[in-house]
């Protein structure tokens, strides 16, 4: 059922280092130099130009993801943009994708942080299956750049916006479409604990924060967000496999969202999975967001880690938070 993936990274990177002084020169706090790859593991990130938005980086893919399948943006029965980022808050972002692509299909968004996508996945799967549409594009378009705080006014300010130096801007796209392949997806499980929503936030642009230019930036409590992952734990991967007999060796490629790699490393040593089943994100590239999962879908599919009737695993991590299990056959 998943029959294309496509992604698009801008063409400037900055590297932490590049990150550090941008922060020491805009504001009165210099972080020590080093310390935000020391921290991570991340050594560099993509930014998107200024004119561009999140509606053009999903539109770089989606057009890659089409002409590579031989389909033009007409051929498509529903479109829909997954993503934390937008280009604002109304319309759906997916309206100006379409008019960009050239698609005449219905449209709509998908919302859920770094599982946008996934979650979009989930949704575009269970319309085909209710035979309501056959082809149907997933976009996302993630540009954190924006909301990233540069003049920072002292330590504590600096750890709240932290994460947003792990942030990558990206686009992705993937295909769905009926009958592809028999059983395509075969295991789907979605876990949340909205309890923890506060652990880190982007309140500008809603009803809470409309005006407030403090709250266009990120908020995070790295410790909790980390806390609250642990307290999901990873009982609904561990379900997954026993339900089908399967081990991690069954698997041609594990996709996980990778967000720091300390935080990669408790997630391996939790779940049993070696590095060697995953395909690297991180240093190079940073934090993906929600185009992360694509972004190493398509990565294995290019290196040729896997193919046709292959399966491949799906495991998104989320703020809000949530947590997402997809196994699927390519």
């Amino acid at each position: 059922m998943i029959a294309a993936v496509a992604v698009h990274l801008p063409e400037e990177s900055l590297t932490s280092r590049e990150v550090e002084q941008r922060i020491a020169d805009s504001g009165p706090y210099r972080p020590r130099p080093g310390l935000i790859e020391a921290v991570t593991g991340i050594a560099a990130r993509r930014v998107a130009p200024d004119d561009w938005q999140a509606s053009d980086l999903a539109a770089a893919a989606a057009r890659k993801l089409l002409a590579n399948a031989g389909l033009d943006a007409r051929d498509l029965d529903l479109l829909i943009f997954a993503s934390a980022s937008q280009d604002m808050v109304e319309p759906a972002t997916a309206h100006i994708l379409a008019s960009k692509i050239g698609a005449r299909c219905p449209v709509f968004d998908v919302k859920n942080a770094c599982n946008s996508v996934l979650n979009a996945i989930q949704v575009a799967e269970a319309l085909i299956a209710g035979r309501q549409y056959r082809r149907v594009l997933v976009c996302t378009g993630e540009l954190p750049s924006r909301a990233i705080r540069w003049s920072v006014r002292d330590r504590s300010q600096f750890a709240e916006s932290f994460p947003g130096y792990t942030l990558s801007d990206s686009g992705a796209a993937v295909l769905l479409e009926a009958g592809a392949v028999p059983d395509g997806i075969f295991h789907r499980a979605f876990t949340a604990d909205s309890s923890a929503w506060e652990v880190g936030t982007l309140p500008g642009g809603g009803t809470a924060y409309p005006r407030d230019p403090e709250a266009t930036y990120f908020r995070m409590d790295g410790a909790r967000l980390h806390a609250a992952f642990e307290a999901l734990g990873p009982e609904l991967i561990h379900q997954a496999l026993a339900e089908h007999g399967l081990t991690w060796a069954d698997f041609a490629v594990v996709a996980v969202h990778q967000v720091t790699v300390p935080l990669l490393d408790a997630f391996l040593s939790r779940t049993g999975l070696t590095a060697g089943s995953l395909v690297p994100v991180l240093p190079e590239h940073g934090n993906l967001a929600s185009a992360s999962l694509p972004f190493q879908l398509a990565q294995a599919l290019e290196q040729g880690r896997c193919g046709p009737g292959d399966r491949v695993a799906l495991i998104g991590l989320a703020g809000g938070v949530s947590l997402g299990v997809v196994f699927a056959h390519l």
